[in-house]
């Protein structure tokens, strides 16, 4: 029996996660959560993780999910949500990707704003929730590899956000290329608290450390779309 593909508020659902925390985000996360569960599509042990993040992004202390949201995503490279950095860095090649799949969101007909960067996780995810089911497994399948490095490099930070990263692997419904993998995981997995590589940092080019210029859809259209149910 084939294997159900996620519906598109799943996706919705994980990429509110993975929004930096915010009132919005905090309100969304048990309505996420609420999705998650009635879809019935992932493991119980991913579920069970779920629950802890979800539970932590709606009763914890804002500041202090901020603080670890950036430490965790905005302060070390080796964690970024933008794929393409962990496949192209800051080449030439990762702006001819960024293009090209801008082009493929405009030819679906989503239009980005000025701070949303395409290859973005959640803004990626958003966009996959517009697609036919098999056509959002198969673009998730292309990123397995990059989603699995993150996903090894949070367990060893006893992160809960582990957890999406796991589901993300589950719904993408193949094995990650193994040599991309070990590539991947074969590359310096950066401290936050290396000054010295963050002052470096700063001095080549601009660095944020709050929400992130890349953008994220906003929270409360998450709710809207998820009660909809589209």
């Amino acid at each position: 029996m084939a294997k159900p593909l996620p519906s598109p508020v799943t996706y919705r659902a994980l990429a509110a996660f993975l929004c930096y925390p915010d009132a919005d985000v905090q309100a969304a996360a048990p309505a996420a959560m609420a999705v998650i569960r009635a879809e019935s599509g992932l493991p119980a042990h991913l579920v069970s993780a779920l629950e802890k993040l979800a539970g932590e992004l709606a009763a914890g202390d804002l500041l202090t999910l901020q603080e670890r949201y950036v430490r965790l995503f905005d302060r070390t490279r080796s964690l970024s949500l933008n794929l393409y950095e962990h496949v192209h860095g800051e080449s030439r090649e990762r702006g001819q990707a960024m293009a090209a799949l801008l082009a493929l969101y405009r030819s679906r007909g989503l239009e980005l704003s000025s701070r949303e960067l395409p290859d973005h996780l959640p803004v990626f995810l958003d966009f996959l929730a517009t697609q036919p089911a098999n056509e959002a497994a198969s673009l998730l399948a292309e990123a397995a590899h990059v989603l699995e490095a993150l996903a090894e490099r949070l367990k060893k930070r006893a992160s809960n956000y582990r957890a999406v990263f796991g589901a993300l692997v589950q719904l993408a419904g193949e094995r990650a290329d193994r040599e991309a993998l070990r590539a991947l995981l074969a590359e310096p997995d950066e401290d936050p608290d290396d000054l010295e590589r963050i002052d470096k940092a700063w001095m080549d080019e601009p660095v944020n450390f709050g929400p992130g210029e890349a953008g994220c859809p906003k929270a409360e259209s998450f709710i809207r779309q998820m009660n909809k149910g589209v």
